[in-house]
């Protein structure tokens, strides 16, 4: 697959399939970039939105129909870069490899981009004893779905793609942990000192850019470049705001994509040229004004 300086356009053109949380900030940060945006969304009310919104074509496609991309491939013409961070709504182990494998499948042979950039997750590793996991470590996931994207990643991978493998994702009015922190029904894991890997949304979308632009068929880790232990970054938090510390809980071992301890390595992302805005989610917390603000304001709705 050629890399995008072999581009002979003067106005490279992205498709973003999954026009979502992150899917959005992609757009936005390459419009700003000088990208033509092209986004795949479910439903006609999301396509008329993002174009309302946004400001970019956008279409509706089945990712899972071959046959849905291949007539939507004659509209939208040469694809520079495709990025894949579509997701599956929940749903089970059929959900994902629809989505994800035949996603990816479907989009390379419908659209053959100059390269295709798959966003995976940091759930394909299911070590538990807080172990350091870098692009080089053996993936074991803990649920039959992370075990899917492992088979995805591998579509993109021999296509001469790139992976990105996300941390949990947060950012404005998304937090799950500062939520739960907020409205007073967040715990700690008893009798483990739990790694929370997470990255925010404006820095997943940069990562996920700047991995575009360098050679393909590699695998990248996009976290926050100070993984926190649970505890600590609950007492920070009941410091911050002024809050009790919450109390202790038995594990939950009912997650979709299981429950995992360990510490995930952006070293490899970092050496390539990429550095986060927000180092950790403390970061975070203290300097996007955004961030706390639209939590507390979900908090006081709900």
């Amino acid at each position: 697959m050629a890399t995008l300086e072999d581009s002979e356009t003067a106005q490279p053109t992205l498709l973003i399939a999954g026009c979502g949380y992150l899917g959005c900030e992609i757009a936005r940060l390459a419009k700003s970039r000088g990208w033509k945006v092209i986004g795949l969304t479910h439903t006609a009310a999301s396509a008329n939105q993002l174009r309302s919104d946004f400001g970019f074509d956008a279409y509706v496609a089945d990712l899972s129909s071959a046959e849905s991309l291949r007539a939507l491939a004659i509209t939208v013409g040469k694809i520079d870069l495709a990025v894949h961070c579509a997701s599956t709504k929940g749903g089970g182990v059929d959900a994902y490899r629809a989505v994800y494998v035949d996603g990816c499948t479907n989009l390379l042979a419908a659209f053959s981009p100059r390269r295709l950039v798959f966003v995976s997750s940091t759930s394909v590793f299911g070590q538990v004893n807080g172990e350091v996991v870098d692009e080089t470590s053996t993936t074991e996931p803990a649920s039959p779905t992370g075990s899917v994207l492992l088979d995805a990643e591998e579509v993109a991978l021999k296509a001469g793609g790139s992976v990105v493998r996300l941390g949990g994702i947060y950012g404005p009015s998304r937090s799950v942990l500062l939520r739960k922190f907020l409205d007073g029904s967040a715990t700690i894991d008893e009798g483990v000192a739990r790694v929370i890997n997470q990255i925010h949304r404006d820095d997943a979308a940069d990562a996920i850019l700047h991995v575009a632009g360098l050679t393909g068929g590699e695998v990248f880790h996009a976290v926050d470049s100070d993984p926190q232990l649970q505890p600590e970054l609950m007492e920070w938090l009941a410091n911050f705001f002024g809050r009790d510390v919450p109390p202790t809980a038995p594990r939950s071992l009912g997650k979709r994509r299981g429950w995992s301890n360990k510490s995930v390595s952006n070293k490899k992302l970092h050496d390539s040229g990429w550095s986060p805005r927000y180092s950790s989610f403390r970061d975070a917390v203290k300097n996007d004004p955004r961030l706390v603000a639209s939590i507390q304001q979900l908090v006081e709705i709900n």
